[in-house]
């Protein structure tokens, strides 16, 4: 299977298998009226008191962000880790990801972006795409409404700041994601950052870099769960036919809601390495007994388990104590980075 066949479930149409038939009149706690993203029910796992606690605790961080950000990270790190509060999420996002920062340096480029007339060619594509981003949310379930405006305001600023990339498909998720907690303008440089930091080189033209992380997951998950990696290896299941979209939409169309929110928690805090650690647990969880592996035996067969993994697999939960445990240091993570890069020279050398 080509590269380009892998990236259709990344820019195709919305998953009718995985959408729930039913549509409420009704938004649940994270505006969703229906869809495989709709919770009906409130999950409350921690205490009122706690919450508030950590509310605190968060807004004394964000008023003195500078100075814990550069002489006490791991505490950053650690109340990251425990889960954001909902109430002050959208600022430690913008805040994590160095949005803020962008937005003081450029503080009218987002305006004078929109008034460019962008290129024709993106412009079509942004719009052909707008229908698909979380058609059941309340922000974009109206054709043409005020959140696929923004939606399309946002992808359309970025094309024009770098026409290298102009419009990649899977950024329209995470754009919409972003929407979903901020103002536009937040959500813009937010985009920024992610696109051209924490993903850099993801959405530029062969995904040359996606083809590397790729094999970098395959090589960590050889460590973590070596019964699983065989697995893939045995049926020629190559990274690209799995990670594809998990990586290049930074998971959005991947994990419940709850998981997702936590997820991303880390991810703007320490880094892409986040949604490896994420994909191996998936990986291990989805393909880790014998028996899931014995039925999976061949290549379609797997693919399947890893496009449906179990939702107790996805569950918030169990991810975060999961990849929190991963037998994994940074120096691993750097090691196989050096390794694969170098790899990938050496075979483009030879040719």
């Amino acid at each position: 299977m080509s590269l380009q066949k892998s990236l259709k479930s990344v820019s195709g149409e919305q998953d009718t298998t995985s959408i729930c038939s039913s549509v409420t009149t009704q938004p649940d706690r994270h505006g969703f009226f229906g869809g495989a993203q709709y919770s009906p029910e409130p999950k409350r796992t921690v205490s009122p008191s706690t919450i508030l606690k950590r509310e605190q605790k968060w807004l004394r961080m964000l008023n003195n962000w500078e100075a814990f950000m550069s002489k006490n990270y791991k505490k950053v790190r650690e109340r990251c880790r425990k889960g954001i509060p909902a109430s002050v999420r959208p600022k430690a996002w913008l805040y994590l990801c160095g949005g803020q920062l962008l937005l003081e340096k450029h503080p009218n480029e987002y305006e004078e972006l929109l008034q460019a007339p962008g290129d024709p060619k993106c412009m079509e594509d942004i719009r052909k795409d707008l229908h698909r981003q979380f058609p059941y949310h309340e922000m974009f379930i109206r054709e043409e409404g005020h959140g696929q405006q923004e939606l399309f305001s946002v992808l359309k600023a970025y094309s024009v700041l770098n026409p290298k990339v102009g419009y990649f498909q899977a950024q329209a998720p995470v754009a919409a994601f972003l929407l979903m907690h901020m103002p536009s303008v937040q959500a813009f440089w937010c985009l920024v950052s992610i696109s051209d930091k924490y993903l850099s080189g993801y959405y530029n033209p062969g995904l040359e870099v996606l083809q590397r992380d790729g094999d970098i997951l395959h090589a960590l998950l050889r460590r973590t769960a070596p019964a699983v990696h065989r697995h893939l290896v045995k049926h020629r299941v190559e990274p690209v036919l799995y990670a594809t979209e998990w990586f290049l939409c930074a998971l959005t169309r991947t994990l419940p809601w709850d998981s997702l929110l936590r997820v991303w928690d880390c991810f703007l805090c320490e880094g892409v390495k986040v949604l490896f650690k994420a994909s191996l647990v998936v990986l291990a969880g989805a393909l880790g007994p014998a028996k899931i592996r014995k039925r999976a035996n061949g290549l379609c067969e797997t693919l399947e388990v890893l496009r449906h993994p179990p939702d107790s697999v996805l569950g918030e939960e169990y991810l975060m104590y999961h990849m929190q445990r991963l037998n994994l240091t940074e120096e691993d993570f750097e090691f196989e980075h050096q390794r694969q890069t170098a790899r990938r020279r050496a075979m483009a050398n030879r040719r």
